[in-house]
């Protein structure tokens, strides 16, 4: 079955960064676009950043844009974020999303920026 896990979330202090990782399997990754959303504490969802499946970055979210950089390696079914110059805005739990016939979620990784 279709599946993703995301890792690399963590507590940090604003400047620092992080590289979040999505690692799939169950479907052919190369094939699907790939999505991060986040959500923070009493707030909805949000669409971080998208590429699709030859690499192209589609999106990415104006409060992210020359900080954060999505990118993905097909030979090793997985998609990363790297965050840099974190803000304490970027609180939030962090969740990588794919199509493959029908929207697949991972279970998150929280994200903490310390001020």
């Amino acid at each position: 079955q279709v599946q993703l896990v995301e890792s690399g979330g963590g507590l940090v202090q604003a400047g620092g960064s992080l590289r979040l990782s999505c690692a799939t399997s169950g479907f052919d990754f190369s094939s699907a676009g790939m999505s991060w959303y986040r959500q923070a504490q009493g707030k909805e969802s949000e669409l971080v950043a998208k590429i699709s499946f030859a690499g192209v970055v589609f999106y990415l979210t104006d409060s992210v844009a020359g900080r954060f950089t999505i990118s993905r390696d097909n030979a090793k079914s997985t998609g990363y974020l790297q965050m840099n110059s974190l803000k304490p805005e970027d609180t939030a739990v962090y969740y990588c999303n794919v199509y493959w016939y029908e929207p697949y979620w991972g279970q998150g990784t929280q994200v903490t920026v310390s001020s």
